[in-house]
Parts: structure tokens; sequence; C-alpha cells
């Protein structure tokens, strides 16, 4: 009988490579670079950012001058400009000049503006990053389920000659060579389950790099041969997610925007200038000219300057309220995620260490027995049912572990999902994956695709 230890071992031979990190990956790199670069939401956060960066200079401009024609008159009989020294053209300039500084602390609260923008793009960027990563995994764990289907077909097939032979020889039952059967053909109604599943999951995937939603996508290396995330300090975790936040970085950008408004609300308190220059062509006399300065009167300044500096204080002291509430949950998160990879590593040194190979070494004793009479067909059932609590539970501890450190990567302020309990929460066909639930950064997986009635009693 082919050893499931074996048949891992094989599938690790296949890929032919050392085992890399997942983002190391070059086929999932070649999928982010894609989605990065054809995504519809980067490409509306950066015009969104450009957009905001075109401001600063607006409103860094001195007003438009303008620019007043008219004509004086005496009387209605006719034009007297020329003959009455009273009547002329009039040509007339006026610039509006604020108070200096008013300018540029205006320029400067827009600059600000427009970094902040700019932090959003790096957010999204990283978002997209992860839903691309996280999206790859899902696809690798539910490939990895339907290889474990086929191990199980294997080990079904094996069962069911074992059942033949001793039912031709009197030793069994015709129900032990039935229930064999049945339960290979239930093994095919959970592969057609398997495999929409899968499709769902490719079409995620294709839908994020902006691809035709069926495009086959493939998987060189299986879920097993990727490494382990590494498990670091806690503050060291909590000092880069900090470090590397954009969260963080836009809430600290909107602080210092906030300042800039309010430094350039307290300038509004001084007046402003408006120079007016014109002349007057008279005809045959001599013309006149005019040169004017205006001044503004901040008279209403208790209801208008004065409630514009309250107001952006108060604005500002929201950010800063802000700032110090993603500062909390950054370190929140980050020691969360760490706290539920070490329970992962441990968890799969426990699958790796014991589970696994106690598993394989039950399936293999129990069949033998079955083929000589020791044991009954119903000890062949539950050993069956604990392979696939045990590879399932195995495939989704390492799709956490995975989805953890991509979380990481992220600095994702989502609460972090935990790891599936493995004791057959994973069945094939029931599709019920404990790590495919909310990304990080992004919108629902695609629903889980749910079992046929009764796959429950397999013997799975």
């Amino acid at each position: 009988m082919l050893s499931i230890v074996a048949l891992l071992v094989v599938a690790a031979a296949d890929v032919g490579t050392a085992p890399i990190p997942l983002d190391a990956d070059p086929a999932v790199r070649g999928l982010v670079e894609q989605a990065l670069k054809s995504s519809p939401e980067i490409g509306r956060a950066e015009a969104t950012a450009k957009a905001e960066g075109e401001r600063a200079p607006q409103v860094g401009s001195l007003p438009d001058p303008t620019l007043t024609l008219g004509i004086q008159n005496d009387g209605f009989n006719g034009i007297q400009i020329g003959t009455m020294e009273t009547s002329y053209w009039q040509v007339m300039l006026t610039q509006p000049i604020p108070w200096p500084g008013k300018l540029s602390a205006r320029e400067a609260a827009a600059r600000s503006q427009a970094s902040v923008a700019g932090g959003e793009t790096a957010r999204l960027r990283l978002t997209t990053t992860a839903d691309v990563e996280r999206a790859y995994v899902d696809l690798l764990l539910v490939r990895g389920q339907i290889a474990l289907l086929g191990k199980l077909e294997v080990l079904w097939r094996e069962a069911e000659v074992i059942a033949r032979a001793r039912y031709e020889v009197g030793q069994v039952s015709q129900s032990d060579l039935l229930r064999a059967q049945l339960e290979r053909t239930r093994l095919q109604q959970r592969r057609v389950a398997l495999e929409g599943e899968e499709r769902t999951r490719l079409q995620a995937l294709n839908r994020l790099r902006v691809h035709p939603l069926d495009e086959p996508v493939p998987t060189p290396r299986p879920l097993s041969t990727f490494t382990d995330p590494v498990l670091r300090a806690v503050d060291e975790a909590v000092a880069d997610a900090e470090r590397r936040s954009p969260d963080l970085a836009i809430a600290a950008l909107s602080v210092q925007s906030a300042d800039r408004r309010l430094d350039s609300a307290k300038k509004d308190w001084f007046p402003d200038f408006a120079v007016t220059a014109g002349v007057m062509p008279r005809g045959q006399i001599e013309p006149m000219w005019t040169v004017q300065l205006g001044i503004t009167l901040p008279v209403w300044g208790a209801t208008k300057q004065s409630k514009g500096v309250e107001e952006s204080q108060s604005r500002r002291e929201a950010d800063l309220r802000s700032e110090e509430s993603v500062r909390l949950q950054v370190r929140l998160r980050a020691q969360e995620r760490r706290t539920l990879l070490a329970s992962a590593l441990q968890t799969l040194d426990i699958y790796r260490g014991g589970i696994l190979v106690q598993s394989d070494a039950t399936i293999r004793s129990t069949m033998s027995q079955y083929q000589v009479g020791k044991v009954t067909f119903p000890s062949v059932l539950e050993v069956l049912r604990g392979l696939v609590g045990d590879e399932g539970g195995y495939l989704d501890a390492l799709a956490a572990a995975q989805k953890l450190a991509i979380a990481d990567r992220e600095v994702s302020l989502a609460p972090p999902d935990g790891i599936g309990s493995g004791s057959g929460g994973s069945m094939p066909g029931a599709a019920s994956v404990s790590t495919a639930g909310r990304p990080a950064g992004g919108s629902p997986q695609p629903a889980a695709v749910p079992a046929a009635t009764g796959s429950t009693s397999s013997g799975m």
C-alpha cells in the first residue's frame, strides 16, 4: 500500500526545487505585478493623488486681476468726451493681493493634503498585493484538497480490491464491497464540488489582475513546499508594523495637514489688499489717471475668522486622536498576528512530527489487518475519516500560517483569521476552509461550495 508520507514526498519532489517563501515565488510575483499594473482601483487612487497635487499651485497663486471698462458722460444729448472735462472713457485694472504669507500657507496646506492622498495610494498597493497573495493561497488550498481527494481515491480503490477478494472467498459479506464502491462514487461527487470551488478561486484571482475570469493560472508549487513564515520577537514585529504601516503614515500626514490648515486659518485674520490703477482718456482734453489701494476689514471676525480657527483646531485635535487610535490598532494587530502565527507554527510541527506519520501508520496497519480479517470494515471507514481530518487540517494550518504572514506584510488593520482545528473541518468537497474568510484589506472571498448531502457519513 502506498504510504501517505510517501505521497507527500513524491509531491514535493515533483517541484524539483528547494522551499522558498511565498512572496519570493516567481509565479506569485508575476501575478502581483500584473495586478498592480492593471488594477483600476490603483489607477483611480493615483489619478486622485495627482489631482490633489495640482491644487497646490492653484491656491498658491494670486487671484486673477479684474479689468474694468466704462464711460462717463455729461448729459444724454450726445457723447461729450473731448468737450466736457468730466466726460471720459475709463480703463481700470484691479489686482487683489492677500496678506504676505497667506498664499504660501494655503499652498502648504494643499500640498499636505496631496501627501495624504499619496499615502492612500500606497495603502491600496499593499492591499492589492496582499489580496493577490491571499487569492493564490486559496487556489493552492483547494487544489491541495483535490490532490488529497486523489490520494483517497487510491486508498478506496485498494480497499475495494481487498473487500472483493475477501468476499469472493466468503470471508465478508457483500455489504463491505458495496460500501467500498459507494465511497468511491461519493468521492466523484466531492470532486465536482471541489472543482467548482476551484473555478471560483481562479475567477477571484483573475479579477484582481484584470484578466479573463476563466484564464488558467498554473500553480507549480503545492502549498506544502513554501517555507514557514518567520516568527519574530514581539518588539521587533510591533516596531516593524509601526514603521511600515501606510495607515499610520496617513494618520501622521493628516495631522501635518491639519497643522497647515490651522496656520492658514490664523492668517485669515490679517486683511487683504486690492491695488487699482486706471486711466480716463478725455479726447482733446488731457487724460486723467487714478491709483487706489483697498483693504479688507475683518469686522465680522468674531463669527468668521475666529470660528475658522476654532474649526481647524478641533479638526487637528480629531486627527491627533485618530493617529493615536491607529497606532494602538497597528500594535494590537501586530501582536495578534504574531500570537496566532506562533500557534500555527506549533500546529504544523505537531502535524509533521506526529499526526501525519501516525495517521499513515494507522491506515497501513488497519488496511493490513482488514485484509487478514482482524478488523471490520467500519474500522477502515474510521481511519479514512481520520485521514481527511489530519491531511485537511494540515492544509488549513499551512494556509493559515501563510495568510498571517501576508497580513503582516500588508500591515493590515483587520482582525486576523485563526487556524482551523484540524479535526475534520477540511473534508474534501465540504469547502469549509477556516482560513478563507474576509481578506485583511479587501472584499470577502467567494462563498464556499457546500458539500453534497450525506457526505459526512461517507467514511471520509
